[in-house]
């Protein structure tokens, strides 16, 4: 009976784990394009109609058109950028995914910034796609992500 529980337990990590790789790939292939001043793959990680947004120290929230965020970032060298990433939470519905990143953000070597990020993806043609992301940005109170 311990091996089957044991199994089972294995079979449904090893799953749910590929299963969240699979949902976490279009967020990581942003913030490597962004460090390396990719456009192809930051476009590759965007639903059509995707939707940028911030959230103001005052409340409230700004909108960015991805494709002019996509042409700013490409802008920069190799290196100049560098957001940090920890992945806090993976829920799923179907073709829905929500994905909550606390990040740091790095200017040319230097801290700018931290806060968090909140992504909605979705299931299109077998590979998932950011339709939306919002997020927070300040310098106090920031969690040390390597």
């Amino acid at each position: 009976m311990n091996k089957l529980i044991a199994v089972v337990l294995l079979f449904s990590t090893f799953c749910f784990g590929q299963h969240n790789q699979e949902i976490e790939k279009p967020v990581r292939d942003l913030f490597l394009g962004m460090k390396n001043a990719d456009p192809e793959l930051m476009k590759s990680a965007f639903a059509e109609g995707a939707i940028l947004q911030s959230i103001a120290k005052d409340g409230t929230v700004k909108n960015e058109n991805v494709q002019e965020f996509i042409a700013s970032v490409s802008k920069f060298s190799k290196g100049d950028l560098d957001e940090r990433i920890v992945i806090d939470a993976v829920h799923t519905d179907g073709g829905l995914a929500s994905v909550f990143t606390p990040y740091s953000f790095f200017f040319k070597g230097k801290f700018s910034h931290c806060g968090a990020n909140s992504f909605q993806l979705v299931k299109q043609q077998n590979d998932w796609k950011i339709q939306y992301i919002i997020d927070t940005r300040r310098k106090e109170n920031c969690r040390e992500i390597k």
